[in-house]
């Protein structure tokens, strides 16, 4: 593990962010954050989709401002953009009518205002990253992994002491991505210049486990750290090894509590408590039905994940669906057909349709719903996304319409008019 030292480069405390809404109001996606970045460390956020993990990023290096709490560098509170840092992207962002010395000196042309040491930077990182020889290719010319070199040789040309990368490996094939982990290591690794630290988000837990010093595992609604978890694993690090494997494993039990809790909430007085729906098709629902039904009715959650290559935030979500409606049940990392869902996988597409309908009646959030249809027949979209907001605040209100509405209607329950924008009855 990299011997971090006790100079903190940055720090968040209490940091909350709020989002205002259309309809009103706001969603707030973080809460009472507080997160130290050290010199010389790696440090990288895991969580689901929609924790905040993204917006902290962009909190820390002043691209937006929090709602509440204070970002502090070298100990004096960001007033503006954060000098220390640079950002990669995950989409590259670069620009398609510039070649790559254009792209990289565009980026930094107001951080070196001057010509002649702005060329001399440009020639530096380029040669840095290894593209020397491809100075004057566009875009077009370039494989993915040439573009993410690109945008890592803009943000090296800021000379940051913090390289912020945000899902940077995610849209490149995984030889490409593996090599440019290692490259990146490297560069973290010379002492001699920047940047001192790399702060990352990633859902790839074997990156992460590879890479990181320190692991921020983050819980959502609103995002908020759970726990951070040390890597004391020693460099150069080894995949295969078993000690790795368990470091893997590790991170996946904790990220398992975080998206599938084994403990349900205590029982308050009162009617139940509004859940949200997760955001998963009814099609993906009974696909995960299915596939759990060919492989003996039970598959560990990752192993699960690595199957359908998707995203495991992507996933749990529709684990957690097939959960909310009883087909399946998740203790610790398995995931197992119940017999309701046994029943689903043997039954016809119109059954199916029928069980999926019974079900969906069942969930609180649904039911409320519908009981708003039959009082007042049509209700309009603005209408709906403000009883989600009533009720669920701090979750992403168009996106749960969006589920509840490809619920409703799959389930025959509710009707939508795109049109008019109301819904009905179905």
């Amino acid at each position: 593990m990299a011997t971090v030292t006790t100079a903190v480069l940055c720090e968040l405390k209490h940091i909350t962010k709020g989002f205002p809404l259309p309809t009103g109001g706001e969603q707030v996606v973080l809460r009472d954050v507080d997160l130290a970045i050290y010199e010389e460390e790696v440090v990288a956020l895991l969580g689901p989709s929609g924790c905040g993990k993204s917006t902290l990023v962009r909190v820390l290096t002043g691209l937006i401002q929090p709602s509440s709490g204070l970002v502090l560098v070298h100990g004096e509170p960001l007033r503006g953009m954060n000098p220390c840092v640079a950002m990669v992207f995950q989409n590259f962002a670069l620009y398609p009518w510039m070649t790559v010395w254009q792209n990289v000196e565009e980026g930094i042309r107001a951080a070196v205002p001057d010509p002649e040491a702005r060329s001399q930077r440009v020639a530096e990182v380029i040669t840095k990253v290894g593209l020397a020889g491809h100075e004057e290719a566009y875009p077009r010319e370039l494989s993915g992994g040439m573009k993410q070199r690109v945008g890592l040789a803009r943000a090296l040309g800021f000379t940051p002491e913090i390289l912020c990368m945000d899902e940077a490996f995610s849209a490149l094939d995984p030889l490409t991505a593996e090599g440019l982990r290692a490259e990146v290591l490297d560069l973290w690794k010379g002492r001699e210049s920047n940047p001192k630290t790399v702060l990352m988000v990633s859902h790839d837990i074997r990156e992460v486990v590879f890479m990181a010093d320190r692991i921020v595992i983050m819980g959502a609604n609103p995002g908020h750290i759970r726990s951070v978890l040390p890597n004391p694993l020693p460099r150069p690090r080894d995949y295969r090894s078993l000690a790795f494997q368990r470091l893997v494993d590790q991170v996946h039990d904790l990220l398992t509590q975080t998206y599938l809790p084994d403990v349900a909430p205590s029982p308050v007085p009162g009617p139940p408590a509004l859940e949200p729906l997760p955001a998963a098709t009814p099609s993906e629902i009974i696909g995960l039905v299915e596939t759990l039904s060919g492989h003996g009715g039970q598959m560990d959650l990752f192993e699960l994940a690595n199957r359908a290559r998707q995203e495991f935030g992507h996933v749990a979500q529709v684990v957690l669906a097939a959960e909310m409606l009883d087909f399946v049940d998740t203790p610790r990392r398995m995931v197992i057909l119940t017999p309701l869902g046994q029943q689903m996988v043997a039954a016809t597409p119109a059954e199916q349709q029928r069980l999926f309908r019974q079900q969906i009646q069942t969930v609180h959030l649904v039911q409320t719903v519908l009981d708003m249809l039959r009082r007042v027949g049509a209700v309009d979209r603005d209408d709906l996304l403000d009883h989600l907001v009533l009720h669920l605040p701090n979750q992403d209100p168009t996106r749960l319409l969006e589920t509840l509405l490809q619920w409703g209607r799959y389930a025959n329950l509710i009707s939508y008019d795109e049109t008019t924008h109301q819904a009905r009855l179905g």
